[in-house]
């Protein structure tokens, strides 16, 4: 059956979910995975979920022990694995990764859970179930946005990605998420969107589709951060792409698919220079 893109009309051949899939049969494209069994499916979950953290380590998104990313386990999902507590996002691997339930307990695993992590991710696994991964990370660009309290403005296309598609939360803004309560008003924003700026904290990203997904969606806002900042210091006003262009833009570029297309090149990177990731 041929598939419709909702805003732009655009029809797809049967199986295809986006316009960059290629029409012609035959060619090499990453295709999304199928899995004969359970434990298939959570062992790629997990070395996903490493290379999450490995992709994080080569953007210079470590500071500490702050930074947490979570991938809903396929048979339970009340339980979620995440990165290990005080461990360098360099050095997560398939071995030290956790499984914790929502009331921050580790049910497998040596290493303790961040207490950050559980506040934020747990309120917000439990109440969208169909939230499946979410990132965050402590990082230099994101935070300084964050400090300003606006969401990001459609000045490119990869801006576009992220068009009423993300909010800004100012509760508790600063304020360290160590108490449950901070996590519910968080996991009240994420209604519907797939990225949060957290006033005066950073980022924050959230997939229904994979944690391939969130993770590069968290590097693409953090770069739009980026570029806005670097934008707004020169004191000129920019050409905002319009409302219309912008919907399109991010109907074709800025949908789960796509974020799990895009971080596909990563995940090659990694595999061929980080082996050891799969210990």
């Amino acid at each position: 059956m041929a598939a419709v893109l909702e805003k732009t009309g655009i029809v797809l051949d049967e199986g295809r979910v986006s316009i960059y899939q290629p029409e012609q049969k035959g060619l090499i494209f990453p295709e999304l995975p199928q899995f004969a069994s359970v434990s298939a499916h959570r062992q790629h979950l997990k070395e996903r979920l490493v290379a999450a953290c490995r992709a994080f380590a080569l953007q210079g998104y470590d500071y500490g022990f702050a930074g947490h990313l979570t991938i809903r386990d396929p048979e339970n999902p009340g339980l979620y694995w995440t990165n290990p507590m005080a461990i360098h996002f360099s050095q997560v691997k398939v071995s030290n990764l956790i499984l914790a339930d929502h009331t921050g307990k580790v049910v497998e695993g040596t290493h303790a859970i961040n207490r950050a992590g559980f506040v934020l991710h747990a309120a917000v696994h439990e109440q969208h179930q169909d939230i499946v991964a979410m990132c965050h990370a402590h990082t230099v660009y994101g935070t300084a946005f964050a400090a300003l309290g606006k969401p990001l403005a459609p000045i490119s296309q990869d801006a576009a990605a992220f068009f009423e598609d993300h909010v800004v939360i100012g509760d508790e803004a600063g304020q360290v998420a160590v108490e449950v309560k901070a996590g519910h008003k968080v996991a009240n924003a994420f209604a519907g969107v797939k990225a949060a700026i957290h006033q005066n904290h950073g980022l924050l990203t959230a997939s229904r589709h994979s944690i391939e997904a969130a993770a590069f969606w968290f590097i693409a806002l953090e770069r739009c951060c980026q570029q806005q900042l670097m934008i707004e210091a020169t004191g000129q006003t920019p050409r905002l792409v319009t409302p219309e262009r912008a919907r399109y833009s991010r109907e074709h570029v800025g949908s789960e698919y796509i974020g799990w297309l895009h971080f596909q090149t990563i995940w090659d990177q990694l595999v061929a220079t980080q082996p050891d990731m799969f210990d």
